[in-house]
């Protein structure tokens, strides 16, 4: 089992040359890649005609789905109707992974710029163990939710909270947003040693099975401080901001980690996705010599 990569959503260089989403698994399996994260940021709205039809070119073309849940999602709200709400999205984001054969949905945590961190992670634990519920009740137990490390400051999201967060169901796995958690730490992720802290986090708090297959998103993106992220980059962008991809990718190929890479840089995200897949497979052929 190795590592996947791809990229979320449609990047420019396939939105000038297709108009419709259904190209894509095609599209990403003729350049080398091999998952493909349907981006529900701004609202579940997924037709069962798409679902039927983007699922079976996936079949086709072996690529793998995953689904981003809406952006405004919110677990930690000090409104409990927001909260209810965030429940809404996620069961509609479950049901669209559903439909389209994903096994995984990405959910935003939320804020805790208005209350201390530590509230605003209790809140959160418990919205997402009443989302978990009512997603087995409805028959969404197989679908695997994916708490997502954030890039600003005041967000919930650092690596701990999602840690957390995962520890609340054996079934959930972590999204470790490399690019975010450098950002949230002011360009913190400098080497090989960094990364490999993080991995190893994962592994202590998780578990060896869980830390082999962690879902991710990778990219380069600008902060400031102290708010954080900024905006997101492409590998092609000169100066300040990172973090490299490489180091990375030496680790999970030599630990012989199988985790699922997006790649969210802006505009690029198919050309970056690639770039990192094949440094991996450089990599993962260096370490079985």
């Amino acid at each position: 089992m190795k590592a996947r990569f791809g990229p979320a959503g449609n990047s420019d260089s396939f939105s000038a040359k297709y108009k419709t989403t259904l190209k894509a698994p095609e599209y990403l399996a003729q350049i080398g890649l091999d998952h493909y994260e349907y981006q529900c940021g701004r609202g579940v709205r997924v037709s069962d005609s798409l679902a039927e039809e983007l699922r079976a070119q996936a079949d086709i073309y072996g690529i793998s789905l995953s689904v981003h849940a809406p952006y405004f999602i919110s677990l930690s709200s000090t409104e409990k109707e927001k909260r209810d709400n965030s429940i809404d999205y996620i069961l509609q984001s479950c049901d669209a992974a559903k439909r389209l054969g994903a096994e995984r949905i990405v959910i935003h945590s939320g804020s805790c710029s208005k209350i201390t961190r530590e509230a605003a992670l209790e809140l959160a634990k418990d919205t997402l163990v009443r989302a978990r519920k009512a997603a087995v009740d409805r028959g969404f137990g197989d679908i695997v939710f994916c708490p997502e490390t954030m890039g600003k400051v005041n967000q919930l999201g650092d690596l701990h909270e999602v840690l957390e967060l995962c520890r609340l169901d054996d079934s959930f796995l972590p999204c470790v947003d490399f690019g975010h958690l450098n950002a949230r730490g002011f360009g913190c992720i400098k080497g090989k040693e960094d990364f490999l802290s993080i991995v190893d986090e994962i592994g202590n708090k998780l578990g060896s099975d869980r830390q082999r297959v962690f879902h991710s998103h990778f990219s380069k993106i600008m902060f400031t401080v102290p708010g954080g992220e900024k905006k997101h980059l492409n590998f092609d962008d000169c100066g300040e901001f990172g973090p490299d991809y490489e180091p990375l990718m030496e680790i999970v190929a030599q630990k012989q980690l199988a985790p699922i890479f997006i790649c969210e840089s802006a505009g690029h995200q198919t050309e970056d996705a690639l770039a990192m897949k094949n440094y991996y497979l450089s990599a993962l052929k260096e370490a079985d010599q």
